[in-house]
């Protein structure tokens, strides 16, 4: 089985590139023997700030109408890769 690639698209503009590797660390360290990488690309959408799994979108700032706290992010990751698996107090 191929492992997931998590891409997170942020506005370079907007100065979002802390916050997209604070993310893509967050998810590294809890996913780390699931996740083949996660990977930032700057946008060329002004404010655009979202997190693909596998090319299938699974969150955009601008639809939400906030950024994600990385506790959502690992949940919706957990629930598609490994529905099975515990976060620890993530899941409180």
């Amino acid at each position: 089985m191929n492992k997931p690639t998590i891409e997170i698209e942020y506005c370079p503009k907007c100065g979002w590139l802390l916050r997209a590797a604070w993310m893509a660390q967050e998810l590294l360290t809890t996913f780390t023997d699931d996740l083949y990488a996660v990977q930032l690309r700057p946008s060329e959408v002004a404010g655009r700030y979202t997190i693909m799994l596998n090319s299938e979108l699974i969150w955009d700032r601008k639809r939400e109408g906030h950024f994600p706290e990385p506790k959502e992010i690992k949940q919706k990751v957990r629930d598609i890769i490994a529905p099975d698996r515990s976060l620890g107090h993530n899941d409180r």
